[in-house]
């Protein structure tokens, strides 16, 4: 007599092996999350002690530089000392001999340069401005001294980054201090070359934290990196790491300097972590291999109602508008599970229809509201700017910007249409761009290169003024030279492709993440997300905005939407 399977009997057979398969899933997640941890701060302090190697090899090479000087200083000293043709002599010879050397020069008890010795240079006649000698601090300084590194400005057209030494003379000639002015350049190739792993690398600093040379000095400059100096300088010499940082920190002798390494947690230690993560992993499969199966073969053996069922509802996960249920059989419980996904079934169907209704009602209210705004700073500042050229009297100027700004307003509002030619939104666009040139007083220039087979198609209006605002305001803005914003249009396949290019001071990849993130501002205008949600919103996630850029180099923003023609396109 064949004998069936309780549901009691079924629910407390699946409890138990559930439970087995936790207990073991726990206790083995535990072991191996202590492992790891104990792996982890293993690796984090080996990588440390290499940093701390990796530094303290660079404070030493700086250091025996530092002392090089120091002996070069002595022979300048006891050159000096004698006779004045003996001593061109020898401070020729000892120029000859020693090219790090940019300059020798001595100064009088009043500061006053009295000699200057170069190879094949002589001192300017005026010198406005020597950096390489600061009569305060050589009065102060107790014994010799050394400045920080900077430019030589006694000479004309010859400006080399250079670290002087100045020394005191014993009393009893003219000169009072003697200066050595050596290139920076070896430090400088020293440092930039030690690396800590791949994206590790090592900086000088002084005793009260003021950067001497770093290998991404222009990106400090700049504002796109930082270095919290400040806290370092309060630290002793040692290793430190954080979560994702580790700073090595060694002093120089026989100066001031601070040698920092920064390495990277995540290089140094994090893909060594991976590896043991996954060997781990692969133990922990083998050893819940035997549970996990007996609870598959339970499963296959009792359970089959229940993949039928889930199997059913794969099909309407993929499927769902044209999925037709069937009930399955089983226990009750199994039943009643069927019969509620069939009720389910059909709620959501119903539910998915309105909601279809609802979303294209949706679409066309977000595009009205991300049409509407229009950044008031920019209007109030041509305003300001039209009535100030009005009280100079220079009404043409005021003139042409009054019609560049109707025709931007007219183009804007389009009679309500979305898509318009891609002749007016160029139109558009340049009628802004000869507003914002009044504006910053010609500080840019502009180009338009369209391919003239795509005037007639259309496309989303108000995409490139966005776009252009941005180049001006974050790109073209600190810039130091004349910009220049490069506008093309070209067919690519069946898409329209706008490019626009700036020369300006460029963006790293979380600065252009936070741009396609942000929404609008006062100062943003519509926003570039905008712009990049109603192409998206209007014709597909395929279409939209990539940025490309490069810090000091430029920026580039692709504009990619389909080909289209006058009515044969409406918003799905």
């Amino acid at each position: 007599m064949r004998r069936s399977v309780s549901p009691t009997g079924l629910r407390i057979t699946t409890i138990l092996v559930t439970m087995v398969v936790g207990v073991v899933s726990v206790i083995l997640c535990c072991c191996i999350l202590l492992f790891l941890n104990r792996y982890r701060s293993a690796m984090v302090q080996n990588a440390r002690t290499t940093s701390a190697q990796a530094v303290a090899q660079a404070s030493n090479t700086v250091g025996n530089y530092l002392r090089d000087m120091s002996q070069a200083m002595d022979l300048v000293k006891q050159s000096m000392s004698e006779s004045v043709d003996n001593q061109d002599r020898l401070l020729t010879v000892f120029l000859t001999f020693r090219p790090d050397v940019v300059a020798v020069t001595s100064y009088s008890a009043g500061g006053a340069l009295l000699d200057c010795w170069s190879l094949d240079r002589e001192p300017r006649e005026q010198i406005f401005h020597n950096l390489s000698f600061d009569l305060d601090l050589a009065r102060s300084a107790e014994g010799s001294y050394m400045t920080a590194p900077h430019v030589e400005s006694i000479f004309e057209g010859y400006y080399p980054w250079v670290v002087t030494m100045t020394a005191p003379l014993e009393q009893g000639g003219e000169a009072a201090w003697v200066s050595l002015d050596l290139s920076f350049s070896s430090i400088s190739s020293y440092i930039s070359n030690v690396s800590i792993g791949q994206r590790g690398y090592c900086f000088l600093m002084d005793g009260e934290g003021n950067i001497v040379y770093h290998p991404q000095q222009q990106l400090i400059y700049a504002g796109l990196k930082a270095e919290n100096t400040a806290a370092l300088a309060a630290l002793k010499d040692d290793a430190y790491a954080d979560d994702t940082v580790i700073y090595s920190i060694t002093s120089v002798a026989g100066s001031d300097w601070r040698v920092v390494g920064v390495s990277y947690v995540d290089e140094l230690v994090n893909r060594n972590v991976g590896e043991m993560i996954r060997l781990s992993m692969l133990l922990a499969v083998v050893v819940l291999a035997a549970a996990v199966l007996t609870s598959w073969l339970l499963s296959f053996l009792l359970s089959r109602p229940l993949r039928g069922l889930a199997a059913a509802m794969e099909r309407f996960e993929t499927d769902a508008d044209h999925f037709t249920y069937r009930p399955v059989g089983g226990t009750r419980e199994v039943q009643e599970l069927s019969d509620s996904f069939g009720h389910m079934v059909l709620r959501i169907q119903q539910l998915m229809t309105t909601v279809r209704e609802e979303e294209v009602n949706l679409r066309k209210t977000e595009l009205k509201a991300l049409q509407a705004q229009i950044n008031p700073h920019f209007l109030y500042n041509t305003l300001d700017s039209i009535a100030w050229m009005c009280e100079q009297g220079r009404n043409a100027e005021a003139v042409n910007m009054v019609h560049a700004l109707a025709r931007l307003f007219r183009i804007s509002i389009s009679r309500g249409h979305e898509l318009i030619p891609i002749a007016k939104e160029i139109e558009h666009a340049e009628s802004y761009l000869q507003i914002q040139k009044y504006r910053y007083k010609n500080q840019f220039t502009y180009e338009f290169d369209v391919d003239p087979a795509c005037l007639n198609f259309y496309c989303n209006k108000i995409t490139l003024q966005p776009i252009i605002e941005n180049a001006i305001n974050h790109g073209l803005d600190l810039l130091v030279e004349e910009g220049r914003i490069t506008v093309q249009v070209r067919q690519a396949g069946e898409d329209i492709v706008f490019y626009v290019r700036d020369n300006g001071v460029g963006m790293s990849e979380g600065q252009i993440r936070s741009i396609m993130q942000h929404g609008p501002t006062d100062r943003t205008g519509i926003g570039i997300k905008n712009v990049n949600d109603r192409l998206k919103i209007y014709f597909g996630r395929q279409y939209g905005l990539r940025i490309t850029s490069e810090p000091d180099v430029g920026t580039c923003v692709e504009i990619r939407m389909p080909r289209i023609q006058e009515g044969e396109y409406e918003a799905k």
